[in-house]
């Protein structure tokens, strides 16, 4: 798959760009604030219906306007595909594929596969387990609809519980309602969780061996996904931890507490890993994902590399250009402040380029 054309009208600080995409990389160079990750950021609004950044699609409409629109032409399985996403001041987000309407942007997920490596996926390393729980899902609700709406179903049930918790403060808890919602939380939070856990013994094989790649064999890293799950039944869970939970007012157990552990030659990475360890792994775990995505879904995703250079050592930035072009991943779009730095990086392959000097 590929993005062959691009424009941009109010969008973010943007008044009105138009790119014509050709090449096998693309590169965006330019100072700090003048817009080049809000461009990669418009491409993964068209791909997710939603912003990298914020899911306030109204925050996207550059100051002082009242709309504004992006348009991309992409090629995919060889026919040419046209998305279309504005929002105007005031009214609803208006999605378009093709000239139809779109009314449910979850009907959209990964009909456009991407991979994003950006300097916000660091709360995946020193966040909560939020950033490392999205981790999984983003990359498995691209290949299994059905696990989408048992997510989606999931956070419902688990609100609509929350919510009955809290009505338990005024002595007016309805277990019969209770017991309804914990039913449905239990099959759905069943399904999750054996999701989940079939996905990572796949995905943590495909990420380790990236990560041995890019440190020259010189550095070894795991993944342990934990789960309350794991060693316990759910119902059994979900009855034992009853009275914690009317005294917290909230549902503690369950895969909504799931996270992953990363340790880098054993120890943890987070408390011993350089910032150049911390971004070699990330990049590791999006290449990883790459990969997963193009074997299930039979395409190759987008990647995007927002500013992905900075704090890497010229050997390391050799090995994943050499870890592109060997695996061709297809079309990859990059940001840096430093065009020659980005140079040096793109002649180590053979691929075709161009950089797009961002003003």
């Amino acid at each position: 798959m590929r993005l062959e054309e691009l424009s941009l009208t109010n969008y973010k600080n943007i008044d009105s760009r138009n790119f014509i995409f050709k090449e096998s990389i693309i590169c965006l160079v330019g100072e700090n604030g003048v817009g080049k990750s809000n461009i990669l950021n418009s491409i993964y609004h068209l791909c997710f219906g939603k912003s990298f950044v914020n899911n306030s699609s109204v925050s996207n409409i550059k100051f002082g306007t009242k709309f504004y629109m992006i348009q991309g032409i992409f090629s995919k399985n060889n026919l040419e595909e046209k998305l279309n996403f504005s929002h105007q001041e005031g009214n609803k987000r208006i999605f378009k594929r093709n000239g139809k309407l779109l009314k449910k942007i979850s009907d959209h997920i990964g009909q456009f596969p991407l991979v994003l490596i950006s300097p916000y996926d660091v709360d995946i390393i020193n966040g909560g387990s939020l950033f490392r729980r999205n981790l999984m899902d983003s990359i498995i609700v691209q290949t299994d609809k059905k696990f989408l709406r048992e997510l989606i179903d999931y956070n419902k049930i688990l609100a609509q519980r929350n919510a009955l918790l809290k009505i338990n403060q005024k002595g007016k808890l309805d277990h019969t309602i209770l017991e309804i919602y914990d039913e449905k939380l239990i099959e759905t939070g069943n399904i999750i969780y054996e999701k989940r856990k079939s996905f990572m013994k796949i995905y943590a094989e495909i990420f380790k061996s990236y990560y041995l790649s890019i440190s020259d064999n010189k550095e070894t890293v795991k993944i342990n996904y934990k789960s309350q799950l794991e060693d316990n039944n759910f119902r059994d869970l979900v009855k034992k931890s009853l009275e914690r939970d009317l005294r917290f007012q909230f549902t503690t157990k369950g895969p909504h507490k799931d996270d992953l552990d990363f340790l880098l030659n054993g120890f943890n990475l987070k408390k011993y890993a350089s910032q150049g360890q911390q971004k070699s792994l990330l990049i590791s775990l999006k290449l990883a994902q790459y990969e997963f995505l193009e074997k299930d879904l039979k395409l190759k995703p987008l990647i995007l590399l927002d500013d992905i250079f900075d704090k890497l050592d010229q050997k390391r930035v050799e090995l994943i250009m050499q870890l592109i072009e060997d695996n061709y991943f297809g079309q990859i779009f990059i940001t840096d402040t430093d065009k020659n730095r980005v140079l040096k990086a793109i002649k180590t392959t053979k691929l075709s380029y161009k950089i797009h000097e961002i003003f």
